[in-house]
Order: structure tokens, then sequence, then C-alpha cells
């Protein structure tokens, strides 16, 4: 059966409804036009130019991101421009654009459920909860206690990760009711701390942030952002389900490329 973008979204929102999206999160229809029927979809981290000619040679319709692909208005249409370069590309290629981002993070299961149970957390429950009492964060226990250091070795390994940030006062904890807040999660330290988590995992811990968390105590692990590309294999397995389920004519793949901006040396 054809489809169109209208229908994987009304699917997406669904699961994951743009109620829940935090203010000023641009989450929703980026670009393009949802009535065009789509054959190919293509499910991303972020949408920068090397995973849109991606898209273009692989002859996608759809692409479903997580990240926004306009954070900011263009405040001209100068393609020059790279980021208005690939506004153009995605335009003359008929691709539309989709987003699900702090709905996507809140929602359950959904991107913080995916990244306590790649770190196999056990009994998750919800911290970090928005003024709709809806939980951002996850919270669980690992299944046999380890230190500091080790968890932070455990996750650097889990997520393939080159480096990561380790904030703690002692390395040597035994730690094990662990929180976890996918991407920028720093400004929710003060949640860990009330839910007594002994490790709070996030990513982009600013410096004097990092200094607020040392003097409460708190340890913290900053992996980075990029782990948030299990997205990527989530949502692609959700897309096959509802192409399944509605018998959709539908083609289904995840981004081959890493979007990770840093290298670790």
């Amino acid at each position: 059966m054809e489809v169109t973008g209208q229908d994987i979204v009304t699917q997406i929102e669904a699961y994951a409804p743009l109620i829940l999206k935090m203010n000023h999160d641009p989450s929703g229809l980026q670009l393009g036009d949802l009535r065009r029927p789509v054959h190919r979809v293509l499910t991303t981290l972020d949408v920068r130019p090397e995973v849109v000619q991606e898209a273009i040679t692989n002859q996608v319709d759809f692409i479903f991101a997580h990240h926004p692909l306009i954070f900011h208005p263009a405040v001209n249409l100068d393609t020059t421009i790279p980021q208005n370069a690939m506004y153009a590309e995605l335009l003359k290629h008929d691709i539309t654009v989709y987003a699900a981002h702090t709905n996507m993070d809140k929602t359950c299961p959904g991107m913080n459920d995916w990244l306590a149970q790649a770190l196999k957390l056990q009994q998750l429950e919800s911290f970090a909860r928005d003024n709709d009492g809806v939980g951002l964060g996850r919270v669980g226990l690992l299944a046999t206690p380890m230190t500091c250091l080790e968890l932070a070795k455990y996750v650097k390994q889990v997520f393939h990760l080159g480096g990561l940030r380790l904030i703690t006062p002692d390395i040597n904890k035994v730690v094990q009711r662990i929180g976890i807040i996918g991407g920028d999660g720093g400004k929710f330290y003060l949640d860990a701390l009330e839910d007594h988590i002994d490790v709070f995992i996030t990513g982009d811990v600013y410096y004097h942030t990092a200094h607020d968390m040392l003097s409460a105590g708190l340890s913290v692990i900053d992996p980075g952002h990029h782990i948030e590309s299990i997205f990527k294999v989530q949502t692609a397995k959700l897309l096959k389900h509802w192409a399944h389920e509605n018998q959709w004519a539908l083609t289904v793949q995840s981004s081959q490329l890493s979007t990770e901006p840093y290298q670790f040396i």
C-alpha cells in the first residue's frame, strides 16, 4: 500500500506526541510536503550535508531525524552558506525532513530508555520531570555495583567512544544507582541529586557546572552528545514495524555515516 509523509508522521506523533516536547524545541516537520508519497526513509541523528548526499544517493524521500534540521531560522537564502545550500539540495530532490527531539527523549520507550537499556540498567524509572509531570531522564540500577572508574570504562565500551569525561570527587566510590539523559543534560544535575543518583550520565557538561557538580558531591560521566546515534537503529525498527503492521510499501534504512564532530587524539 502506498504511504505518504503524513501517514508516517501520524505514527511517529502517536508514539512520541509533540505535546511532550520541551519549550522552544522545534520538533516536527522541518522541510518538505507531507502529502507526497514516500518509498524510502532514512533515519539519522543529525541532518548534515553528507547525510543529505547519502539520502540523495539512496533515492530517499523522507529523512527521520532526532535533531531538528532548523534550530535557528534562516536570515536569507544565500546558497553559498552551507546550511542554506543543504536546504536547497533537499528541496531540489523532494526530500521531506521530520524531527522528533525532546518528545522522543521523554516518550516511553524513547531515547533515554534506549540508552539505559544499552547499559543494561534495571528497574527503570523516570526523573527530571518537566511542567507536564513527564520525566525526561531515566534512572536504574546496575546489575552489579562497580566503581566510578569502572563505570566510566564500561560506558566508553558500550557506546564505542574514543574518549569521555569523568567528573567525580572519588573515582573509587562504589556506585549502583545510575541516571542518564542523552544529549545536553547538565542543567538537570540538581534533579539527579534530588533523586539520590550515584552517577549521572549526560553530555556537553559546561565547565562551571562541572565545578558545581563536584561541590555537591555528584559523580558525572560525560560521554558526549553522539551516543544519541542509537536513535538511528531504534527508529528504523519502529518504522519497519509500522510498515509491516500497515502493509506499507516502504524501505527503511539507517544512515551509515557518523556525525560525531569531535576526534579524540
